[in-house]
Formats: C-alpha cells, sequence, structure tokens
C-alpha cells in the first residue's frame, strides 16, 4: 500500500465518487487521511470511515455528549 501521496492524489480520491458510500460517507481505504475535506471544500469536513480512527472520534463524541448531558 502506497504510504505517501501527492496533493493531486489526494484531490482526485476525495471527489472520486466510487469513494463514497450512499453518495454522503467517505470511504477510502488506501486514503491514509481520517478527516478529509468533503467534496464542497467551502462546506467543511468529513471522516474516511475505511479508516478505524475515525470511528474513535465518533465514540469519544458521543461519551463527551453523555457525560456533559448527565452534568
Amino acid at each position: 500500500m502506497k504510504t505517501q501521496f501527492e496533493q493531486h492524489e489526494l484531490d482526485e480520491m476525495r471527489k472520486n465518487p466510487n469513494n463514497y458510500k450512499w453518495g454522503i460517507f467517505y470511504f477510502n481505504s488506501s486514503d491514509p487521511r481520517f478527516i478529509v475535506p468533503k467534496r464542497n471544500i467551502g462546506m467543511g469536513w468529513t471522516l474516511n470511515f475505511a479508516n478505524p480512527y475515525s470511528y474513535l472520534i465518533i465514540i469519544g463524541i458521543i461519551t463527551f455528549a453523555i457525560i456533559i448531558g448527565n452534568l
């Protein structure tokens, strides 16, 4: 697996509709990033759901919300 990508390669992966599940969830196991810009960069960021660290981020956010909600 290639570990270093040029910026144009990363942009091509991000823009490729085949790397999206149901058109909204970015899922690309060859992309090493776990947070990527959305297709329209002005719309923010999204998670790469093929990267296990993405699920740790989601679990962390949910845990934080539960803890804050119970205070």
